[in-house]
């Protein structure tokens, strides 16, 4: 397991830190306006789908690895209504250090 303090991208880190926190302005804050996401493939609406997934049931994320300069990590996924699962992740960072795009998925 890569505690959330040594991932590589400063990023993708304030992201897992603000989830695992269950720190909704955080959350917020690393994201650009309009950010988008998917799940499994299908796009969704960010602020419904981290609301229902993340914070409503207390998200976390044990990150496995990491690769991609730390923009694409695998996790072991965990909320009150799934249990756990391993996922996917990549992220795309723009240029000031936000996100503006994360797909996640079963892994």
């Amino acid at each position: 397991m890569i505690a959330p303090d040594q991932l590589s991208d400063p990023t993708v880190r304030a992201f897992v830190t603000a989830v695992n926190a269950g720190d909704q302005s955080a959350f917020r804050a690393v994201l650009t306006e309009g950010a988008t996401m998917s799940d499994d493939g299908s796009d969704r609406d960010l602020t419904q789908w981290a609301e229902k997934e993340i914070f409503s049931c207390n998200g976390y994320m044990d990150v496995q690895d990491e690769s991609d300069g730390g923009r694409a990590l695998v996790v072991d996924y965990r909320n009150d209504t799934w249990g756990e699962m391993r996922t996917a992740w990549r992220f795309t960072v723009t240029g000031d250090g936000r996100i503006s795009r994360f797909e996640t998925g079963q892994a």
